[in-house]
């Protein structure tokens, strides 16, 4: 298992912990699939991974944490786009569109997540924060070596408020990720 399989949120797992985190983590976009995020409860994801409720909640606190934690792991198991080869403006477009289509062919997991990444719950706030710093580095090692740090937050704040559309259903995201492309070609080509 990779190395971030052994970490969630805050806390450093060992081999079993991590089985059944992963376990709760598949659980919960089959609990989506099904029953979309307004019916998912842990206990629901603890009961489809063969998981006591109490051991589901040692891991999550909440059902927002449980699908933030969802993404977290999708995000980093999706491979960086490497753009080798392309100017920085194609491998900026390259990170912006591989992180907007992630969960493109996943409506249910998608509209959850952006629920879920909103809440107040302090380890989503937490996660929040890594998926932030996340596309960041991905952003800036895109742009490297131009890094205009004025860019670099316009594009986040672009990409932010283009997902969060996306997840309130304003356009698929296929959609969205074209929308996405041309908002940034408009802030990366033009000083």
């Amino acid at each position: 298992m990779s190395s971030h399989g052994y970490e969630s949120t805050r806390r450093r797992l060992n081999g079993k912990q991590a089985d059944t985190v992963s376990k709760l983590t598949e659980a919960a976009v089959v609990v989506l699939r099904e029953h979309e995020y307004s019916g998912l409860t842990v206990r629901a994801v603890a009961a489809e991974a063969g998981v006591g409720a109490a051991t589901a909640y040692t891991y999550f606190s909440s059902k927002e944490h449980l699908v933030a934690e969802v993404f977290w792991r999708r995000l980093r198991a999706f491979p960086n786009s490497d753009g080798t080869g392309s100017d920085p403006t194609a491998r900026v477009l390259a990170v912006l569109r591989n992180i907007a289509l992630l969960l493109a062919d996943e409506p249910q997991v998608s509209a959850a997540v952006t629920n879920a990444l909103l809440g107040t719950d302090p380890e989503v706030e937490h996660l929040r924060d890594r998926i932030g710093f996340e596309i960041h580095s991905r952003l800036v090692a895109a742009m490297d070596p131009v890094v205009n740090p004025h860019r670099i937050e316009a594009i986040e704040m672009l990409y932010a408020g283009a997902l969060l559309r996306a997840g309130m259903g304003y356009g698929t995201y296929e959609y969205i990720a074209g929308r996405l492309e041309a908002s940034a070609r408009l802030i990366l080509e033009h000083p």
